[in-house]
């Protein structure tokens, strides 16, 4: 009898259709019994391309295959997953009388069926099983394969059938069930695995591997307790069993309790395997644990796991990287002898978190164009920041269109990146336009959004955004069960981080205060990342008692938080105390070139000179922080101000040449215009249009020096220069909140609802203020007009309109607190200490250098800014 396969003695590949075929005689003897227990043999011995050659010759010799001989070959060819196969097999089956009610075939059927990804033959083959002829293998193939295909409801169907039929399940029915259940929404899942677990506690199914499935389930919807419980209550723990709570605890977070775990596994004598150190290695990786990470990755070396094992390599990869060790990571990734699309992600990961752009983008090159592998969605979203940031990658749009030329532009971590590409790039619009677009939102979609508002400078957008987040957060908690399955959108530590910067730059105190009552409520004040975002919007917002209250009552402070609190007390014009807590600081932390930043510029404000010069001749011997061109710009400041302008002058000359002097010098022309210092204005002005031609105030403040020495014609020769090189000043704008609101003011503007009462209030309050002795100081207006102009446009200005905004809109009594984009000119200084006064009224005032608190005709910076 001719066989329909041809015999191809590699056995490495799989035979193929062929009508005849020549036989060795030594085959014809053979037994039939013999032949089958040969099938048998070679695959039990995972031997499956020898087990088919095997069949090949056995019907090529004339013996036909039987109920035993089918199962065996058809184990074979399921785990080839061999398709067609699976259906000349089949064919056989059908052709030598072995259907469906050979119960142990059909049975074998299901498996390959489901084994090669044919869901169809699946329902086909098993719905001509007879009814009564179904047993407990038959059910269990039909539920593997529905739950191989992700079909968890009808496997969960299929389950009740079965119980129905009277069919008592087998542990691996209990285990194909417990899969089923932890893929369902949280709430359905919870309740339908809960009902399984207590099953088979009534059947006393205490087999391992039940349990196991059991923990998996409780891990993956949420109930890592109820999954120790389980680890904790039976004592056949596997290593299986081991793996799978060191996995879910690895995967919740939970990292100290893993690696706690691994000891007692270890102390207990259980040999860890590669599925082991990859569960642990995360937990070294989020807690930075390099010296245990290191000892890990020496284990797997020693126990041969790293051969072969990608996944070992990428977890190592990753551990390497998050402790900042990228050549360490990289090591292991190029000796790494299997290289799967995990372990290049991990590495191009690693690079681009560690900012590492140009490595990412060539490896993320050599990974398709040299190793053929296609890019998935993780790869580009990690290397679409890298494509940000990287000078050298100049096409950075080009990199959207590739994402949508691999089809990948739906998946939301990929659409994360590129919303964060096009709000770094400025294009806010584009950004939201894809936000918009999107499917399932995470939270770190909403993050992402909210801080390209920061970032392109929209902070009532980003509380805008951060409100409709908790509206939709709250819509789908008040839903059913059935939306369990949806992404949190509850505000975590990084959208407070996020969006409190907003809150400081709109000195949006009610609102800074909210998000501060949330924090407390949901346990995330306590957070340094917070508790540092906190500091720095109470001080901002002129509050710097609540401010240092915060601070106090930060658990664990680190140097950002120093930092942020030194520079609030030195906005606020309070050297001495800056001066104060960072001799504290030194005690506890190391301060860097920021903690210097701010340090001089309290001193600045406060006109300690000798103070700030002295730490910054004594910040690199002592602290070991290298003079920056920033820290010399600070030092300009601080003796340009206390009208040192020579030797600030001086010190710009003596810079170290590689050092760029951009800063010093707009410090310098800045302390020029304070002390009317022509020629020396001239000199900086000249410097700053060359390195920096398009930027206004360098332009403004030389005009603003000419104006003051009434040099009009050359005031005039500069405002011409900007007109013709198109260069526009920025407008002066100030802010305030009220009723849950920031209202917006610009110079000269009259298009807020109340402009009328505004400017009406303004005109009463100047006839109060000339009887108090105040004369307008017209030096601030720098246009060669008549007094009486210049008079009327001063009282244009947007922080006297933000001011009498704030009085007329609040109780008496009430402090205002407005912000202001660009420095308090000398005459709204000046009528702002009669205001506070005629109004009875605490006026804080931030500019864009400092903070003026007005109380009594008083102010804080004592008229020194």
């Amino acid at each position: 009898m001719s066989s329909p396969f041809l015999y191809s003695p590699p056995p490495t590949s799989i035979p193929s259709l062929q009508t005849h075929q020549s036989i060795p005689t030594t085959t014809h003897s053979l037994t039939r019994q013999s032949w089958t227990q040969s099938l048998r043999a070679n695959t039990q011995s995972n031997q499956f391309h020898q087990a088919i050659l095997t069949y090949v010759n056995m019907t090529s010799s004339g013996i036909l295959p039987d109920h035993f001989a089918f199962p065996a070959i058809l184990k074979a060819v399921a785990a080839l997953q061999h398709l067609p196969l699976a259906n000349q097999i089949h064919a056989h089956v059908l052709k030598y009388g072995y259907g469906t009610s050979f119960v142990p075939v059909a049975n074998s059927l299901l498996n390959v069926y489901g084994k090669c990804g044919d869901i169809s033959h699946v329902y086909k083959v098993f719905e001509r099983i007879p009814q009564s002829h179904r047993d407990t293998v038959s059910w269990n193939s039909f539920i593997s394969a529905l739950c191989r295909f992700e079909d968890w409801e009808t496997a969960l169907e299929a389950f009740r059938l079965m119980l129905l039929d009277d069919v008592e399940p087998s542990s691996f029915t209990l285990v194909s069930v417990a899969h089923a259940c932890s893929n369902l929404p949280r709430h359905h899942g919870l309740r339908l695995g809960k009902q399984l677990h207590g099953y088979s506690l009534r059947m006393g199914d205490i087999k391992t591997f039940t349990n196991n499935a059991l923990m998996a389930m409780y891990s993956k919807l949420g109930h890592l307790n109820d999954a120790k419980v389980v680890f904790e209550l039976f004592e056949e723990r596997d290593l299986v069993s081991w793996n799978t709570m060191l996995s879910s605890l690895s995967q919740n977070d939970m990292f100290l309790e893993a690696l706690l775990l691994l000891h007692r596994m270890v102390l207990q004598g259980l040999k860890p395997d590669g599925v082991t150190i990859a569960s642990v290695l995360p937990a070294c990786s989020h807690l930075e644990l390099l010296v245990i990470g290191k000892q890990l990755h020496a284990y797997a070396l020693r126990h041969d796991i790293l051969i072969d094992n990608s996944f070992v390599a990428s977890a190592l990869v990753d551990m390497y990287c998050n402790c900042r060790k990228v050549h360490s990571g990289r090591r292991v990734f190029d000796y790494a002898t299997e290289k799967k699309t995990a372990l290049w992600n991990a590495m191009i990961t690693g690079y681009a978190q560690n900012e590492f752009d140009e490595e990412a983008l060539m490896l993320f090159i050599e990974m398709e164009a040299a190793a053929g592998l296609c890019p998935n969605a993780t790869t580009m979203a990690s290397i679409v920041p890298a494509c940000v940031r990287s000078e050298a990658f100049v096409h950075k749009l080009g990199i959207h269109g590739y994402v949508l030329k691999r089809g990948l532009g739906t998946d939301h971590y990929v659409q994360n990146a590129l919303m964060d590409l096009y709000s770094r790039m400025g294009n806010i619009q584009i950004a939201k336009t894809i936000f918009d677009n999107m499917d399932v939102r995470d939270i770190v979609s909403w993050n992402t959004m909210i801080t390209g508002y920061v970032i392109c400078g929209q902070h009532n957008n980003a509380l805008l955004l951060l409100h409709e987040m908790q509206r939709v957060d709250q819509e789908k908690n008040e839903s059913s069960y059935e939306h369990e399955k949806r992404i949190p959108l509850k505000p975590n530590s990084i959208t407070l981080m996020t969006v409190l910067p907003g809150c400081a730059t709109l000195a949006a105190l009610a609102k800074g205060k909210e998000i501060h009552a949330y924090a407390i409520r949901n346990m995330l004040a306590s957070d340094v990342g917070v508790g540092s975002a906190l500091v720095d919007m109470y001080a901002k917002c002129g509050c710097l008692n609540t401010s240092r209250k915060v601070f106090d009552t930060i658990p664990c402070r680190n140097l950002i938080t120093w930092n942020v609190i030194i520079m609030a007390y030195g906005m606020h014009g309070k050297g001495a105390e800056a001066l104060e807590l960072f001799n504290c600081m030194v005690k506890e932390v190391k301060p860097n070139k920021v903690t210097f930043i701010a340090i001089f510029a309290a001193c600045s404000h406060s006109g300690m000179v000798r103070e700030g010069q002295n730490l910054f001749y004594r910040m690199k011997d002592e602290y070991g922080v290298e003079p920056t061109a920033d820290h010399y710009a600070c030092i300009v400041d601080l003796l340009g101000r206390a009208g040192q302008v020579e030797e600030a002058y001086q010190l710009i000359n003596d810079m170290p040449l590689e050092l760029d002097k951009t800063g010093a010098w707009s410090s310098l022309l800045g302390s020029c215009r304070i002390h009317q210092k022509v020629e020396i204005g001239e000199i900086a002005a000249r410097n700053l249009f060359h390195l920096e031609p398009d930027v206004a105030s360098h332009y403004v403040l030389l005009s603003n020096i000419y104006s003051s020495a009434q040099l009009w014609d050359k005031a005039t020769d500069i405002r011409k220069r900007m007109k013709e090189m198109g260069v526009k000043k920025e407008p002066g704008c100030s802010w305030i909140e009220f009723d849950d609101e920031v209202h917006k003011f610009i110079a000269g503007d009259a298009s807020h609802p109340q402009s009328g009462q505004l400017y009406g209030f303004l005109e009463i309050l100047s006839e109060k203020m000339r009887k108090e002795g105040y004369v307008p100081d017209t030096s601030c207006v720098l246009h060669n007009v008549d007094e009486e102009e210049k008079e009327t446009l001063l009282c244009g200005h947007s922080e006297k309109l933000a001011i009498v905004f704030g009085i007329l809109n609040s109780p008496p009594g009430t402090t205002i607190r407005v912000a202001k984009n660009l420095r308090v000119c000398n005459d709204c200084h000046e009528a702002t200490k009669y205001i506070s006064r005629i109004t009875d009224r605490e006026i804080i005032l931030r500019d864009v250098r400092r903070f003026h608190q007005f109380r009594d005709g008083r102010c804080s910076c004592g008229d020194y800014w």
